[in-house]
């Protein structure tokens, strides 16, 4: 007996499944589908609606993907660097600063690496979170109130993995420099680091790099501050950035601070904590590596 036309209840044509890793194979938006992505369960809708013996079940259709090694609902960000030559001129002072931070660190040129973390909400549980029981993670609340907010302003010690950093309430050029002034240059006179503190900044319109060196060189500062800017879309090469996803993770996850002050203080504790048992990141990407990645484009 025939059943929904196969020979046999759980057979389908070879057409179905190559409709299938067809389909999966294509962008929905290229079907005329309205989603971003595709799933299981969209997948055996829109074959089944295609063919006439396409009734299969969101199982199948994932052992078949398996099976090809095709996973649609996934997907991954790229980064295309529009100007090799420019990038690597950019790069390779920063890479060659982390490969030779304690040396340079010996001879007096502190290398740090700073950038800012913004809008971290302070966000009061209406039920504060309850501790794991025995077979149960710890539980949060859905519901909360908005308590503001706060950016964290921080540099990271290339050569020992130190934090020195603190919130402000705004983000803008001025707070930069009173970071700059009131934390970032005490722990420099503190670590005797003399004749220099190397920054390793990004592009953002906080630094306002042309507006910041015309400022730091009118400052009588006992130290000098020489800057390196990392390429434009390179966060990946900004060391401090790694930390900040340590601070999301550890102290943000799940979110519970009565005001803005708490969320503050929290932070504060959480950059003492880490500095008490801080270590350097091992950082392997060199410069020769990234020139020959780039290799032909140059």
């Amino acid at each position: 007996m025939r059943r929904h036309g196969r020979a046999h209840p759980g057979v389908f044509p070879p057409e179905v499944r190559a409709q299938v890793t067809a389909t999966a194979c294509q962008l929905p938006r290229q079907r005329d589908v309205p989603l971003a992505r595709w799933s299981r369960a969209e997948l055996a809708r829109r074959v089944a609606a295609a063919c006439p013996d396409g009734a299969v079940s969101p199982s199948t259709v994932g052992r078949w993907l398996r099976a090809e090694r095709l996973r649609p609902w996934r997907s991954r960000m790229w980064q295309h660097i529009h100007d090799p030559a420019t990038f690597l001129a950019r790069a390779r002072p920063v890479l060659d600063a982390y490969a030779h931070a304690r040396t340079m660190l010996a001879h007096g040129a502190w290398v740090v690496g700073r950038d800012e973390k913004t809008s971290l909400q302070a966000r009061e549980a209406v039920v504060a979170p309850e501790p794991p029981i025995a077979g149960a993670p710890m539980r949060q609340s859905p519901r909360y109130y908005r308590r503001g907010a706060r950016h964290v302003i921080a540099g990271w010690s290339v050569a020992d993995g130190q934090v020195i950093g603190c919130c402000t309430a705004r983000k803008r050029f001025v707070d930069f420099q009173h970071v700059l002034t009131t934390v970032l240059l005490p722990e420099a006179i503190r670590r005797q680091a003399p004749p220099g503190v190397v920054l390793i900044l990004d592009n953002g319109p906080t630094h306002a790099p042309k507006q910041l060196a015309q400022w730091i060189a009118a400052q009588h500062w006992p130290v000098t501050a020489p800057m390196m800017h990392a390429p434009a879309n390179a966060s990946w090469l900004d060391q401090i950035e790694i930390w900040f996803r340590v601070l999301q993770r550890k102290l943000l996850t799940p979110n519970h601070f009565a005001h803005a002050a708490a969320l503050e203080q929290a932070i504060a504790a959480f950059i003492a904590a880490h500095n008490a048992q801080a270590r350097p990141i091992t950082w392997t990407y060199t410069s020769d590596a990234l020139e020959k990645k780039l290799g032909s484009h140059l």
